[in-house]
């Protein structure tokens, strides 16, 4: 015959696992809505990051009509800049400094292997205006920060 004591002992657990149960129940119910809730906002970000990014889109190329014609007028050969730089008596290092941009991107964009953006694109064809002594004068100036 089971002891009294085992006896109470048992049916305690097992209200409290009822009683646990229960509440666990409500708890369960409300992290499924609430991870429905945040799936539901993550969707909405990324449809609101899109329209953005569309609309931006369309604002650059709408603002940028009239830059893209003019960067479309200035023609850029890798052998041409090689020869200009040879002309001029620039180092890598200076031309880049004069472009803003490193010496290694100049080396790339004489073999050919990239091609300079429209805003460098701009500054080449300024360098193509520039004399030795205007080029000189530019050197020595210090870097405008």
């Amino acid at each position: 015959m089971p002891n009294f004591a085992s006896t109470l002992k048992d049916e305690i657990l097992r209200l409290a696992r009822k009683e646990v149960r229960r509440e666990v129940e409500g708890l369960k119910k409300a992290s499924a809505q609430y991870r429905s809730d945040i799936a539901a906002l993550k969707r909405r970000v990324d449809a609101l990051e899109k329209a953005r990014a569309r609309t931006e889109k369309k604002a650059d190329q709408a603002g940028s009509s009239k830059g893209d014609e003019e960067a479309a007028t200035i023609r850029f050969s890798a052998k041409g800049l090689a020869s200009q730089r040879k002309r001029l008596g620039l180092s890598a290092t200076e031309m880049g400094l004069l472009l803003g941009v490193s010496a290694q991107t100049v080396y790339n964009w004489e073999a050919g292997k990239s091609r300079p953006r429209k805003q460098q694109l701009s500054a080449v064809a300024a360098l193509r205006k520039m004399g030795k002594r205007q080029i000189a004068a530019a050197l020595a100036q210090p870097p405008a920060e």
